[in-house]
């Protein structure tokens, strides 16, 4: 399930041409000194938003805060497996993600 649901965030990633994936055995992205995707262990994909985004998403998608072994990702969304049919979909949120990391001071 996890090398399953491991093709299916390489694919999401490669659809965003201003970052790439990185991370060997916990995939994420990042960028301007900030993690803003993760696959954790589980194989759950988690995005991260501002609060008031994060906020909107949770009850849009129907779905909650991410987590990651065992602990929450403060500012991430839990993207739902059914949004996975809809990849261009949801890169458009990642590419939201993108902009709002690049938004913050750099760290």
């Amino acid at each position: 399930m996890w090398k399953e649901k491991l093709k299916i965030y390489d694919d999401l990633v490669s659809r965003c041409s201003r970052f790439e994936r990185k991370g060997k055995t916990v995939p994420y992205t990042s960028a301007n000194g900030y993690m803003f995707s993760l696959l954790n262990k589980e194989g759950e994909i988690g995005i991260r938003f501002s609060k008031d985004v994060q906020k909107k998403y949770i009850e849009e998608f129907s779905t909650t805060i991410y987590k990651s072994h065992n602990a929450i990702i403060h500012g991430y969304v839990l993207i739902p497996d059914q949004m996975l049919d809809d990849l261009d979909r949801v890169a458009g949120y990642l590419d939201e993600s993108y902009d709002h990391v690049m938004s913050l001071p750099p760290k």
